[in-house]
C-alpha cells in the first residue's frame, strides 16, 4: 500500500499546464523550459517540489542517526570503563534500550523513509515526467528543426535528461546532508570534549572545499563535451542503421566504419579526459584523508595520554574521522556523477530548452474550412542562404477546383504546397483559406483541413491497420477496409505477415515501411488519406511509385476522393496532370501561364514545349 501511495504521487505523463504532483501540483506554462541550466532544473523541480523536500528531510533524518553511530560507540566504551561486570545493563538498561532503539528502529525507519520517496516516487516517476515533457515540447517543434540534427541524437538527449536532472538532484541533497552532518557534528561534539581535536576535521574541510573547488568546474566541462560526444556517436550510429539500404546499394560499410569510428574516438578521448579528471580527484581525496586519519588518531592518542580526554573520547573520534574519510570518498564519487549528470543536462538543453521554430501566434484560432478556398496573394520565399524560390506568387484557387502545377525541377512546386502546409513562413505575402490568413490559425487544425500524399512515403514502424487509421483516430475496422479497398491495397495485405507472425492489418512494417515496396507504402498512404476526409488535398507525385497497371486501377478511387474538394496536385507524368481543371506552370518561382492541357497546348508555350519534350514522360520535381 505504501509502495502505490509513493508511486502514484507524480502523475509521469502530465503535460506542461496540469499539475503533476497531486497533492502540491503546480501547473508550467507550455513554454518550453528555460535553456539556464538552473531554469532548467527548476522547470522540472517545482512540479515535485514537496517530493524533493520530503526527500530532503528523510536525507537529513538519515545523516544524523548515521553521525550518531560513533556517538554510540564512544558512549559504550565509557560505559564499558565506568561499571564493573554484572552491574552494566541493570544499571544502564534504558540508554541501552535507546541506543539500540535508534540503530534497530529510527534508522531502518528512516532508510525506508528515503527509498520510498527516492526509489518509488522519484526515480521512476518523476524520471519518467521529464522525458514525457521534453518529448511533448520537441514532437511540436517545426518541420525545420528536425532538418538540422541526428533524429538519433535528439532522441538520446530526451531519453538521458529525465535521469540525469534525476539522479544530479538526489544525489547532491544526499551529498550535502552527509558532509553538513557529519562535519557539523563531529567539530562540535569534538570540541567540546577538547577543541583540540576539532582541528583535524577542520584543516581537512577547508582542504576538502579547496580540491572540490579545483576539480568540479573541470569535471563539469569534460562531462559536458562527453556527453556531447555520446549524443553525436549516437546520432551517427542511428543515421547508418536508417539508411542502411543506401548503405548496401554503394557498398559503403568501410565508409560508415570511418564515419563512426570517427565518433567513438572522439566520445573515447572525451571520456578519457573526463576520467583522468575523477582518477586525480581520487588520489588527492585519498591522500587527504590520510592525513586527516593520522592525525586525529596521533592527537587523540596524545591528548589520551597527557590525561586530557577519556578512553571513550578517542574511541568516537578515531570512528568519526574513519567515518568522515569514507563519506568524503562517497560524496566525491556523487559529486563525479553529480557534474556528469550536470553535462548531461546541459548537453540536453540545446534539444530541448528551444523556442518553437514555427509557434503559433498568440490568440490562433482554429480554421474554419466552409468551401475550401485557397489564395496565394503575392508570395514570396527563399530557403536560407539561397536565391528567392517563389517571387510574387498570385494564385488564386477557388472550391472543388482541382488544379495541377507544373514545371522544371526548383521551379517552386512542392515548396509552394510546404507554405500552404505553414512548414515554412513566406518572407512577403499571404496564404488564405476561405478567407483566414493561415498565418493566424493553428496549425493542428490548418493541417487537419489538407489531405497530403507525397512522393516520398514514409510509414510509422506500426501495423498496416495503425498506419491506416492515423488519417482519423475514431474510425472503425469496416472505416480502415474500406479506405484500403479504395486504394487498392486489400489484396497485397491480406498476404503480408511478420517475423512474429502476425499478418494482414496487424503486420508490421517496419522502420518507415522498409518491408514494403514502394507502391505497397504509396497505397497505404493514398488509404490514409481517403480515411481522413479532408476538404483540401495536395497530391505531390502520388502515384509516382505505382506502376501503370496499378496506377491505372486506382485512377478511378483518386477521380472519386478528389470529387467535392480542392485539389493541388503535382506530377512528373504530365499526362496525369491533362485531366486537371487547371494547369498552372511555374518558372523560377513565377507563373508563366495557366488554363486547361487543351487551352495550353494550343498557345504553344512553355506548356507546349514541355509536354512535347516529355512526350508522355517525365519531368523533376520541383
Amino acid at each position: 500500500m505504501a509502495f502505490r501511495l509513493f508511486e502514484r504521487f507524480i502523475d509521469p505523463v502530465a503535460p506542461p499546464g496540469v499539475p503533476a504532483s497531486r497533492a502540491f501540483g503546480v501547473p508550467v506554462p507550455e513554454a518550453p523550459p528555460p535553456d539556464g541550466l538552473l531554469a532548467f532544473y527548476w522547470y522540472f523541480i517545482r512540479q515535485a517540489r514537496a517530493l524533493f523536500g520530503l526527500l530532503f528531510l528523510a536525507g537529513l533524518a538519515v545523516a544524523l542517526l548515521d553521525g550518531m553511530i560513533p556517538v554510540i560507540i564512544g558512549r559504550l566504551v565509557s560505559l564499558l570503563s565506568e561499571h564493573a561486570p554484572g552491574t552494566l545493563f541493570s544499571e544502564r538498561w534504558p540508554l541501552l534500550l535507546g541506543m539500540a532503539a535508534a540503530v534497530l528502529v529510527l534508522r531502518p525507519l528512516a532508510v525506508l523513509s528515503q527509498n520510498l520517496v527516492g526509489q518509488q516516487a522519484i526515480n521512476a516517476t518523476v524520471t519518467s515526467l521529464i522525458r514525457w515533457q521534453s518529448h511533448w515540447h520537441v514532437v511540436r517543434q517545426g518541420w525545420a528543426f528536425f532538418q538540422e540534427d541526428f533524429a538519433g541524437r535528439i532522441a538520446t538527449r530526451v531519453m538521458q535528461a529525465g535521469p540525469a536532472l534525476r539522479e544530479s538532484m538526489v544525489q547532491s541533497i544526499n551529498a550535502v546532508w552527509y558532509i553538513l552532518v557529519y562535519g557539523t557534528g563531529a567539530v562540535i561534539y569534538l570540541s567540546a570534549a577538547d577543541p583540540r581535536l576539532a582541528l583535524p576535521i577542520l584543516v581537512w574541510f577547508a582542504c576538502y572545499c579547496a580540491l572540490l573547488r579545483f576539480i568540479v568546474p573541470r569535471l563539469r566541462d569534460r562531462a559536458r563535451a562527453a556527453s556531447e560526444q555520446r549524443s553525436l556517436l549516437t546520432g551517427r550510429i542511428v543515421d547508418s542503421y536508417t539508411n542502411i539500404l543506401t548503405l548496401k546499394l554503394f557498398s559503403r560499410a568501410e565508409q560508415e566504419d570511418a564515419f563512426v569510428r570517427e565518433g567513438l574516438l572522439g566520445l573515447t578521448s572525451a571520456f578519457q579526459r573526463q576520467m583522468r579528471m575523477i582518477t586525480l580527484n581520487a588520489l588527492l581525496l585519498s591522500s587527504l584523508n590520510a592525513v586527516m586519519l593520522v592525525s586525529m588518531a596521533t592527537l587523540s592518542l596524545w591528548l589520551w595520554n597527557s590525561g586530557r580526554i577519556e578512553v571513550g573520547i578517542v574511541a568516537t573520534a578515531l570512528p568519526m574521522a574513519f567515518q568522515m574519510a569514507n563519506i568524503s570518498g562517497w560524496v566525491a564519487f556523487n559529486v563525479a556523477s553529480i557534474f556528469e549528470n550536470i553535462g548531461v543536462v546541459q548537453e540536453a538543453t540545446r534539444s530541448i530548452a528551444v523556442p518553437p521554430t514555427a509557434p503559433d501566434p498568440a490568440g490562433a484560432e482554429p480554421l474554419r474550412v466552409t468551401r475550401g478556398a485557397v489564395r496565394f496573394e503575392h508570395v514570396s520565399f527563399a530557403y536560407a542562404g539561397g536565391r528567392g524560390v517563389l517571387q510574387d506568387f498570385d494564385l488564386d484557387i477557388r472550391p472543388g477546383e482541382r488544379v495541377g502545377l507544373v514545371g522544371q525541377s526548383g521551379a517552386g512546386k512542392t515548396t509552394a504546397t510546404n507554405l500552404l502546409l505553414r512548414f515554412f513562413t513566406p518572407q512577403s505575402g499571404r496564404i488564405l483559406v476561405d478567407g483566414q490568413d493561415i498565418a493566424t490559425v493553428t496549425q493542428e487544425s490548418l493541417r487537419g483541413a489538407i489531405g497530403v500524399v507525397t512522393q516520398d512515403t514514409a510509414l510509422l514502424h506500426r501495423s498496416v491497420g495503425d498506419n491506416i487509421r492515423y488519417g482519423r483516430p475514431d474510425a472503425s475496422e469496416a472505416d480502415i477496409l474500406a479506405a484500403a479497398r479504395q486504394a487498392e491495397a486489400e489484396d497485397f495485405i491480406a498476404e503480408l505477415r511478420d517475423w512474429r507472425g502476425r499478418s494482414g492489418f496487424d503486420a508490421q512494417v517496419g522502420e518507415r515501411g522498409v518491408k514494403l515496396s514502394g507502391g505497397q507504402r504509396q497505397r497505404i498512404a493514398i488509404a490514409r488519406v481517403l480515411l481522413k476526409n479532408a476538404p483540401i488535398l495536395v497530391l505531390d507525385e502520388a502515384t509516382s511509385a505505382l506502376d501503370s497497371e496499378v496506377e491505372a486501377a486506382i485512377q478511378g478511387q483518386l477521380a472519386q476522393l478528389m470529387a467535392g474538394k480542392t485539389v493541388i496536385a503535382i506530377a512528373h507524368r504530365l499526362s496525369t496532370l491533362a485531366s486537371m481543371d487547371r494547369l498552372v506552370v511555374l518558372e523560377r518561382g513565377r507563373i508563366v501561364e495557366q488554363g486547361t492541357h487543351a487551352a495550353l497546348l494550343e498557345r504553344d508555350g512553355v506548356y507546349a514545349r514541355l509536354w512535347r519534350r516529355q512526350s508522355g514522360g517525365f519531368l523533376g520535381d520541383g
